[in-house]
């Protein structure tokens, strides 16, 4: 009886041993596929703030709060089943339907470029002067954008983990879906809360408080500003990488071979050779993507001036 005891507390370990290596394998693997997704994460964090911009303080935590469910929401139900299904039985439709995203990517940072040049940013109304609606149409819209910005964090994270049993790929994107969106959230609610924060501190009896309040109260500004400049660069960036690399694996392997050449080239200046190939492979994918955001800007541009009604708008 002891002994079927100890047998049996040995074959427990033995499983237990086999889950802790089988979850370590699984936070590394969604560690290194959410590195690859890092650039999508700069953008999504610098739009969504915009979506909260004019709410009062009290208003703006539940917004992100409602946000970040119906990101989860994108990742969870949406976005990864029909990923993995892909990935199970049509692996091959992956790299097309990514480099689709990356031209979107590439798309919005275009046009926002295009806009900032000839002085067409909207300049909409503070949103606690509009209806009791906007609140909620705001939300819609930042969960709609989030949809396009998660879709591509996923399957930049899948295509990572492409060569994983079908059941370790979920445990990867869900642990994926889960800490991105807790990043990303938390992340764009320190930003939003930060000027209240130097308010509370500019309160504060100490002077050194109130020095640090003023500070953060006036660097806000720039902040947004810097922050809205990283989000145009990154999906440039992100999204010209996506095309730069699915080229290659479709076959056409010029464009990135050249990129990849030039990084190389850079990697034996001494102590500072991995940043240089960094940047080069950076700045070269942010041409790319910014070349072919403006062919896609040009196109909308000529089909939307041929639509019935559209030189009177």
């Amino acid at each position: 009886m002891a002994g079927g005891l100890v047998a049996l507390l040995d074959d427990i370990a033995a499983l237990a041993k086999v889950a802790a290596a089988s979850i370590d394998d699984v936070g590394v693997a969604a560690g290194r596929a959410t590195a690859k997704a890092a650039g999508v994460v700069v953008d999504d964090t610098a739009v969504t703030p915009r979506y909260v911009h004019g709410f009062t303080a009290d208003r703006e935590l539940p917004i992100i709060k409602r946000i970040a469910i119906g990101s989860l929401r994108n990742k969870l139900l949406f976005i990864t089943p029909a990923a993995l299904v892909l990935s199970q039985f049509a692996p091959w439709l992956l790299t097309p339907i990514l480099m689709l995203g990356g031209t979107y990517l590439c798309f919005e940072g275009a046009e926002k470029i295009y806009e900032k040049l000839a002085g067409h940013e909207e300049q909409a109304e503070p949103a606690a002067m509009e209806g009791v609606d906007y609140e909620k149409t705001m939300t819609q819209g930042a969960i709609r954008t989030d949809f396009i910005l998660s879709a591509e964090i996923m399957v930049i994270s899948l295509n990572e983990v492409a060569h994983e049993p079908f059941l370790m790929r979920t445990m990867i994107l869900i642990v994926v879906a889960l800490a991105m969106t807790a990043l990303v959230y938390g992340v764009v609610a320190l930003i939003v809360k930060m000027d209240d924060i130097g308010l509370s501190l500019a309160e504060r009896p100490s002077a050194t408080s109130q020095r640090i309040g003023r500070a953060l109260v006036a660097a806000m500004p720039k902040v947004m500003s810097v922050l809205s400049t990283v989000g145009i660069v990154a999906m440039l960036w992100v999204g010209g990488h996506i095309l730069l690399k699915g080229v290659d694996e479709l076959g056409w392997h010029a464009p990135y071979a050249a990129v990849h050449h030039l990084e190389e080239s850079l990697h034996g200046v001494g102590g500072i050779g991995g940043l240089l190939g960094w940047l080069a492979n950076t700045l070269a994918s942010a041409l790319a993507g910014g070349l072919v955001g403006a062919v896609v800007v040009l196109i909308v541009s000529l089909i939307h001036r041929r639509r019935p009604g559209a030189a009177a708008h």
